[in-house]
């Protein structure tokens, strides 16, 4: 829900490469689409993405079972699952995505993304570390 309703507050209130400076030099919100994935790759190939989102939740689902039961395994599929179903509804529905943050780090201006963009990363390093610490099938503390 947070990833859909910052969506719609920036698509209602800000025109497309519309830009806000928060912090000089480093931190802007900016309204923009991406019709492709990452760095907009595929762009343009919306089915295409359509497709794999659905069949990575599919498979995800399948595989978060094999992962221990608790509270930061659940964390990280359910936001890993947020984030490509936050994404997936605007490619389905918008026929792209809405991205909003934009940093601009020494001076390269990074990719724009959002919120499920964010669900998505922070949702792999917690999946790493889970792996890691061996709670998927293959690892000494799993439980089915």
């Amino acid at each position: 829900m947070i990833d859909i309703l910052s969506k719609i507050v920036i698509d209602n209130f800000l025109s497309l490469n519309e830009s806000i400076i928060i912090i000089n030099n480093f931190f802007r919100i900016t309204k923009a689409y991406n019709y492709g994935a990452s760095w907009s790759i595929l762009s343009g190939y919306q089915l295409i993405l359509i497709l794999v989102s659905i069949i990575a939740l599919i498979l995800l689902v399948i595989y978060s079972k094999i992962f221990t039961f608790n509270n930061r395994n659940n964390i990280a599929f359910s936001m890993l699952y947020a984030g490509i179903l936050g994404n997936l509804l605007n490619r389905i529905f918008l026929g792209y995505v809405i991205d909003f943050f934009d940093f601009k780090i020494f001076n390269y201006d990074y990719p724009i993304f959002n919120m499920a963009d964010i669900f998505i990363v922070i949702s792999t390093f917690l999946i790493i570390i889970a792996i890691l610490k061996k709670e998927d099938e293959n690892g000494i503390s799993s439980k089915r």
